[in-house]
């Protein structure tokens, strides 16, 4: 079976026809993810609850299980191995939520907007831990190493992000290098882990593909950001300007603006609570300055890096669908 190279397919590749190859084990994860953070104490079940309703895409978990099909029949550990990287996930999502003061993840109220900031931060720790307890009954030193290490890079991107006091002068270089650790880092441990739970001699390759379309995937989150309305995101459209992120679209389209388009953009970062109509007015300027083709296409660039790494991986129906998961990763819409 030959790899289909085509990036650009007439129709996204639907995130469940890329799982189809992995669907039994898939199945068994969300279980497996709650039965790690059953606690007997009422606000954590509370908090369980309201996070298992939220549930999302298990995205990486799908990842892990390609990695460990590679060869053939994963070992049993993928499966816990699956949950505790969702769960690694999970941290990272409730954490960030309290640190930027979302109410709203995919339309669903945040952890901290439906509890408190102090519950969000305790309960992020928590999954954490119990994440790591996990990796800890397994007895396999790799996994907590590869999973730790990507939690500390996640972690340091994020006190990276909130050090930077001028936010317009966040370079290139310094967001590839934020998307990396942010983003980038678990999506390749994912891969890595899938690896080491049935391919351990493509261990490499699964690595170096995860972190590229861990960075193509970010590129195309912060796309839609600027492109996407809020009742297709599950979050208000312009959110990062909201919040005077800045992303690489802003980012590539800064050098082009003109004088006066330069002046409403440093209008907006100077105001603490922007109006839809500035964002509007930026998100304007960048395009027609082609900030969200310059971002598009280096997303590209990333999905491409990741599609050569697969060349060492054998021919068969879950090489496809990691390279289906780059179509996915560039052309989805939520």
């Amino acid at each position: 079976m030959s790899l289909d190279t085509r990036l650009h397919a007439p129709v996204a590749p639907a995130l469940r026809e890329i799982q189809s190859p992995i669907r039994a084990q898939l199945d068994r994860v969300p279980e497996e993810i709650w039965r790690i953070v059953q606690a007997d104490v009422e606000i954590v079940e509370a908090a369980n609850a309201h996070l298992r309703g939220m549930r999302g895409k298990l995205f990486r978990p799908t990842l892990l299980l390609l990695g460990a099909s590679v060869e053939g029949t994963p070992e049993p550990r993928s499966i816990p191995l699956a949950a505790v990287t969702e769960l690694v996930h999970l941290t990272s999502v409730v954490h960030d939520d309290s640190v930027d003061h979302s109410v709203l993840r995919r339309g669903q109220p945040t952890i901290n907007a439906l509890f408190s900031h102090q519950v969000a931060v305790l309960m992020g720790d928590f999954l954490f831990s119990k994440a790591i307890a996990e990796l800890v009954r397994l007895g396999d030193l790799e996994p907590l190493r590869v999973f730790t290490q990507a939690s500390n890079e996640m972690t340091l991107g994020e006190l990276r992000q909130l050090a930077a006091f001028d936010a317009l002068s966040f370079g290139e270089a310094d967001y590839y290098a934020l998307i990396r650790a942010k983003t980038a880092s678990l999506v390749g441990a994912a891969c890595e882990m899938g690896a080491l739970a049935g391919a351990p001699r493509f261990r490499q390759p699964l690595r170096r593909f995860g972190e590229r379309l861990g960075m193509a995937f970010q590129v195309a989150d912060d796309l839609l950001d600027y492109t996407e309305l809020e009742t297709v995101t599950g979050k208000p459209s312009g959110n990062d300007l909201r919040e005077h992120k800045v992303t690489l679209p802003l980012i590539a389209a800064l050098p082009q603006m003109t004088v006066a388009q330069r002046r409403a953009v440093d209008g907006l970062f100077a105001d603490p609570m922007p109006s839809d109509a500035d964002i509007a007015d930026v998100v304007a300027i960048v395009t027609e300055c082609g900030g969200l083709e310059s971002a598009r296409q280096r997303g590209e660039e990333f999905a491409a890096e990741a599609a050569e790494a697969l060349a060492a991986i054998p021919a068969s129906d879950v090489r496809q669908s990691l390279f289906d998961a780059l179509g996915y990763v560039m052309e989805r819409r939520s």
